[in-house]
């Protein structure tokens, strides 16, 4: 079995300073992970093992919510019963800078100079699923920084962000009234991944109504998840849920908050660290942790193989614009020259 690479003396060195707190470090470090620098990924293999002490929880939903009002809200909570606290903010990318647009951190603002609180904005840049290709490796920092918990805000895609799901150890899914659909947020695999639902902006009208319907819709999942025999002839749950049956117990709390006026936070809270006992009490947690280094470790295989079967490309058969001009002429297919490349590589 073929050794893994040493790692240089200059990563072990940055990684030390990352894990002492040092705040420079830490967000350079993020900034070259962010950009796909070979020698952030040495430092971030010298951190790996200093992990795994953070909790990360998760916070998506529709444009709109009020997820980056919440996120601003929890990060308080949190401070006051002294925990040190890192946000990973996903944002849209910017089409002029490729940068994230960070009109949203403005709600922030009040933890900015909080030396136990750090805030990392991130661009998508085409990522799809609510998160930014970096964001993991970005939670792996911060954990070693020694931050108790990281809140992950995803960028507001609508019905399909469920990437968090494999982050976080705890999704809150933020879905608030008066938007046409009350339920607009549990469409497509959100109600799944949902570990606790907020109702924001529940002083509006029609909040017992998105109420209503979010339990119903609770309910009916117990009645569609897709069930089979495990080797006890136990039924158990099979399909897209079976990387979280181990909390298939589990059934999510609504919780009412209005950002605005700091309402219903300390209920929403309350929902989080229960659903963390309930992770603890029953396993849960190290099967999330397995989700997320099942997810993790497919994203950097898939990355890894498709740079090398274009550089292969490259060298047998062109550029990839050339390549794309030969398809658009019909030269060529797409079909047969992947299996092409496919077979190479194999």
């Amino acid at each position: 079995m073929a050794k893994a690479a040493p790692i240089r003396t200059d990563s072990h060195e940055i990684a030390k300073r990352v894990r002492d707190g040092d705040v420079r470090a830490a967000a350079r470090l993020m900034r070259n992970l962010d950009d796909g620098e070979p020698a952030a990924i040495e430092t971030l293999r010298a951190l790996f093992p200093h992990t795994g002490n953070a909790y990360v929880v998760g916070i998506t939903g529709s444009p709109g919510a009020g997820k980056s009002s919440i996120t601003d809200r929890l990060i308080g909570w949190y401070r006051k019963q002294g925990k040190t606290v890192g946000v990973i903010a996903v944002d849209p990318t910017s089409p002029f800078s490729g940068g994230a647009i960070l009109g949203d951190r403005i709600r922030m603002q009040d933890h900015a100079l909080d030396p136990g609180v750090f805030i990392r904005s991130l661009a998508t840049r085409g990522s799809l699923g609510g998160l930014s290709r970096a964001t993991s490796d970005i939670t792996r920092v911060m954990d070693a920084m020694g931050k108790d918990v990281i809140l992950v805000e995803t960028v507001g895609v609508g019905q399909d962000e469920i990437d968090v799901a494999s982050l976080a150890h705890t999704t809150v899914v933020v879905v608030v009234p008066g938007m046409g659909d009350d339920i607009q947020a549990i469409k497509a695999g959100i109600l799944e991944v949902a570990d606790v639902f907020t109702i924001n902006k529940s002083d509006r009208e029609g909040a017992d109504r998105t109420e209503r319907e979010l339990r119903s819709m609770i309910e009916l999942r117990h009645v569609t998840m897709p069930m089979d025999h495990d080797k006890q002839h136990r039924f158990s749950p099979t399909g897209p849920a079976m990387a979280r049956s181990d909390d298939y117990s589990w059934e999510p709390p609504i919780v009412r908050t209005v950002a605005t006026r700091n309402t219903g936070f300390e209920e929403l809270a309350g929902a989080i660290d229960r659903h963390r006992a309930h992770l603890e009490a029953h396993g849960g947690r190290l099967a999330r942790e397995a989700t997320r280094a099942r997810a993790e470790f497919l994203a950097i295989l898939r990355e890894r193989l498709v740079k090398s079967a274009l550089e292969r490309l490259g060298r047998e058969q062109g550029a990839l614009d050339e390549l794309a001009t030969r398809i658009a002429r019909k030269e060529t297919d797409p079909y047969a020259l992947a299996e092409d490349v496919a077979a190479r590589l194999r």
